[in-house]
């Protein structure tokens, strides 16, 4: 009951606003973000200091990869998961910082072990600078998230950003592991993305609550809330990949498919249509990857992964409901349905 009176007081105020027929990411700006904006600042201010910091090709290494941008949703996720009325101190500054650090980290060194040419429409790391120079800013980044989070002083935070990243090093083998596996089943599909997505989602969540000091109620159900959003974010990636355009997503479509990666629109769509297993048994060029793509989707794999998603967004919002006391869910709620719609 309290849920459908908060999403009904919800409505009416982005009717009130005139922008209920909004994207959920423009509602969730027109919204929320000027409150965001000084928090975000310091943390972009905070990740620019780290890159700076070394000299040489370390140095333009690294700035090289914090000028190629991002969502930043996760330092954003550690932001709206405090308590309600906690203005960002220097604790949570450090958190939001520091999970955007691993997860740059894992970005260059996935591009080095996926011989990525592109991302975000530009030159990966790796292929600017080389694999050596681009696993040395990995190593470096990552290890300035730990150095970055020990300043907030608590050990339990540490511990959580460390399972974390043990998560992401784990799922990241298990992708090595089942490179061209198409018969990879769903259950193994999303082992992998709860260990290499999900994980820093909830990480992100757990640390907002933890650092502004909300209950263990509150801090286990935003973990929760977080590992669901991962999985939601996770397959809309996949999607992507499969249907998005370049231009918007900044990555050639079907990359997944051309170095072997298995994910949730193929698997559904092989189950459906078992013939286009003879199209991946070959070198896949752009054209190739193209045709597989439109195969994929006339088989319906892409709806399917789709409405996974949705389902994934729904049962994170649900666990939010045990932390409804402490922090304000409506972001989060926007956030997580925003994931799904994104076009990049």
């Amino acid at each position: 009951m309290a849920s459908d009176i908060r999403n009904s007081e919800f409505g009416s105020r982005h009717s009130a606003l005139g922008i209920h027929d909004a994207s959920p990411l423009e509602r969730f700006k027109k919204l929320y973000w000027s409150r965001l904006i000084e928090p975000m600042r310091r943390c972009e201010q905070l990740l620019e200091n780290v890159a700076s910091l070394p000299a040489g090709t370390l140095g333009e290494s690294c700035s090289y990869t914090l000028a190629a941008g991002g969502k930043r949703l996760r330092p954003l996720l550690v932001f709206l998961s405090a308590r309600a009325g906690e203005s960002a101190g220097d604790k949570l500054l450090a958190a939001a910082a520091a999970v955007e650090l691993v997860h740059m980290a894992t970005l260059v060194h996935d591009d080095v072990l996926d011989g990525a040419r592109l991302r975000r429409g530009q030159p990966t790391l790796a292929a600017k600078f080389g694999a050596p120079a681009s696993a040395a800013a990995g190593d470096y980044l990552f290890s300035s998230a730990f150095d970055i989070l020990a300043s907030a002083g608590s050990t339990r935070a540490v511990s959580l950003l460390s399972s974390a990243s043990l998560g992401l090093s784990m799922g990241e083998m298990l992708q090595m592991q089942a490179c061209c596996n198409f018969g990879l089943s769903c259950e193994a599909y999303f082992e992998r993305c709860g260990l290499k997505t999900s994980g820093l989602f909830a990480a992100a969540c757990q640390l907002g609550a933890l650092l502004s000091g909300c209950t263990e109620r509150t801090i286990a159900a935003l973990g929760e809330f977080g590992y669901y959003l991962g999985l939601s974010f996770q397959l809309s990636d996949d999607i992507l990949d499969l249907s998005g355009d370049s231009a918007e997503t900044g990555k050639e479509t079907g990359a997944d498919l051309r170095d072997g990666t298995v994910t949730l629109p193929l698997i559904l769509a092989l189950k459906n249509d078992p013939s286009i297993r003879t199209l991946l048994e070959k070198t896949i060029s752009s054209e190739r990857a193209a045709a597989i793509c439109g195969r994929i989707e006339a088989a319906g794999g892409i709806q399917e992964a789709r409405r996974q998603a949705c389902d994934y967004v729904s049962s994170a919002r649900e666990r939010l409901q045990p932390a409804e006391a402490e922090i304000d869910p409506a972001p989060l709620e926007l956030l997580a349905e925003a994931a799904v719609y994104r076009r990049k």
